[in-house]
């Protein structure tokens, strides 16, 4: 799984496509707007990004943080992906078989 989020509700959902056509990732959920408060050039921001989720097996994780970075219109993506410790057979069995080199 992999977690990010993006400037706005348009830019999430024509990263995902993209990166679900070109078979990176085999499903995107975009979840909705979200409140992000962080640290950037020295001062406090607050935002409003729109989260996505992304299913991809583990061994596609670079590759797929590599295209994302390059797809995502910030200097610096919020990228974070995690090992899913348990699933059905059957839905990772269809996630191994969505993406590339796989």
């Amino acid at each position: 799984m992999a977690y990010c989020p993006f400037g706005s509700a348009d830019e999430a959902a024509r990263v995902a496509r993209q990166l679900v056509e070109e078979r990176l990732a085999a499903c995107a959920n975009i979840l909705g707007a979200a409140t992000s408060i962080y640290h950037w050039e020295g001062a406090v921001q607050t935002e409003s990004e729109t989260a996505a989720l992304f299913k991809l097996p583990a061994d596609m994780a670079d590759a797929f943080m590599d295209r994302l970075t390059e797809l995502h219109s910030y200097d610096e993506p919020a990228i974070a992906c995690w090992n899913i410790d348990s699933a059905p057979a059957s839905f990772a069995k269809w996630v191994q078989g969505q993406v590339t080199n796989s």
